[in-house]
């Protein structure tokens, strides 16, 4: 995370009217029980010993995992499931739980050389933990949330395995964050990937359309066995951000190259440019579990929204009521009791020859009983995060990846897919 048809009319499909979404929510994060869907996708980790479970949200766009952690975190308009209360990770209850040193090697994950030998002055051996101070506090930035908190040591524990001195986040505060806290999928050293050494993972990201059903869930797997095309899966390579050191926030993020955007079945015409990160590292694409909606940057966006308004020419009205209501572009009116709406495929086709051809409900929501909106956001829009500005161009997030079956594989670098449903029977 792809040749397109010429006929439009096989590049129709059809959007199936359930309930209505409450689209300003969206961007928030729900527990799940292995992982499940509800603004984000979560699946339960365990910590210490004895071990204490804890629902974090997977994404593969960060690399360090952390923790609600103590009995005075404290966290502002952050997400709970079902209004549910989580425990936060206890430090004290737990033998194991060990602070990072300010002179341990991994301290630099988070913080510069620079940075440290004025903070960590009282200690000579540089290869060791500090016996009198912890690795400074860290703050984590996420668009329009954050936390801080200490790195520590804990026992990692997931699905029957543990694994020792895994870094972890002890945040003691939070802002906008999900409620169970973030496992790092994304590359570098302090991720949850590199840490325990994988050659690959998955997940398979159910529908949104079970939010509400907690008996449902998806998978994620470590360390699956090795797939190829005569799985039906279709591969493209991850690409270098040759920009993007390992002191640069680019550097954690999994680069694909996408040619191709058609609408309908025709190619758009977006800058070629924009797909590739340039001389300073933005631009580019990238793919991300932890963002909702696929962000495209507006020399990406607006000629996309262009062919869907024009493809949708004489079937639906433009909706400016709605996009006022949702921030989302384009909407369209629909007529009332609508139980299906005949909407443009998405179709996005990536070096390799791998094509995802979205079905309509990753892409268009309903988000009224009168109208549908497209699930796509670009600057300016009220549901665009605020730190992708100078970033990549385009942003594949998980509304987008329902019901595919997503692999990792780090030890060829490269990304599959395959379409199907991830519902654990």
């Amino acid at each position: 995370m792809h040749a397109f048809i010429d006929d439009n009319s096989n590049c129709f499909g059809v959007l199936i009217y359930e309930d209505p979404m409450d689209i300003q929510s969206y961007g928030l994060a729900r527990r799940v029980e292995e992982i499940r869907a509800f603004h984000g996708y979560s699946f339960n980790l365990a910590f210490g010993t004895p071990p204490q479970e804890l629902p974090l949200l997977l994404d593969t766009g960060s690399h360090v995992t952390w923790l609600p952690c103590t009995s005075s975190y404290h966290c502002r308009r952050c997400a709970s499931p079902s209004g549910n209360t989580i425990t936060p990770f206890l430090p004290r209850s737990s033998s194991s739980a060990v602070l990072v040193g300010c002179r341990n090697p991994r301290c630099l994950w988070i913080h510069s050389a620079d940075f440290l030998s004025s903070r960590c002055a009282a200690c000579n051996n540089i290869t060791s933990d500090c016996p009198v101070s912890a690795c400074p506090p860290y703050a984590l930035i996420y668009g329009s949330g954050s936390t801080a908190g200490l790195l520590m040591l804990e026992t990692l524990g997931f699905s029957g395995r543990t694994f020792p001195n895994f870094t972890v986040g002890c945040s003691v505060f939070s802002q906008r964050q999900p409620a169970g806290g973030i496992a790092g999928f994304g590359r570098g050293a302090p991720s949850l990937p590199s840490q325990l050494g994988l050659r690959r993972f998955s997940y398979c990201l159910i529908s949104r359309r079970y939010d509400d059903d907690a008996s449902e869930r998806g998978s994620v797997v470590l360390d699956p066995p090795k797939q190829d095309s005569s799985s039906g899966l279709s591969f493209t390579p991850f690409l270098n951000n040759s920009a993007a050191g390992a002191d640069s926030p680019f550097s954690v993020y999994y680069y694909v190259g996408l040619l191709e955007i058609a609408v309908g079945g025709k190619k758009v015409k977006v800058p070629h440019s924009s797909l590739l990160p340039d001389r300073i590292g933005n631009g580019g694409v990238i793919v991300d579990s932890g963002a909702t909606f696929t962000y495209m940057a507006s020399k990406v966006f607006d000629p996309v929204l262009a062919a869907f308004v024009d493809r949708v020419a004489g079937r639906y009205n433009r909706s400016a009521g709605l996009e006022v209501q949702t921030g989302l572009r384009p909407c369209f009116a629909v007529p009332p009791n609508a139980t299906d709406v005949e909407l443009p495929e998405l179709a996005f086709r990536f070096k390799g020859g791998a094509e995802m051809r979205l079905p309509m409900e990753n892409y268009f929501v309903f988000a009224d009983a009168a109208g549908v909106c497209l699930t796509v956001i670009s600057d300016g829009d009220d549901v665009a995060t605020a730190d992708v500005a100078g970033g990549p161009a385009v942003i594949l997030g998980n509304f987008q990846q329902q019901d595919y079956l997503v692999v990792y594989d780090l030890e060829r670098r490269r990304m599959g897919f395959r379409r199907q449903s991830c519902l654990i029977i």
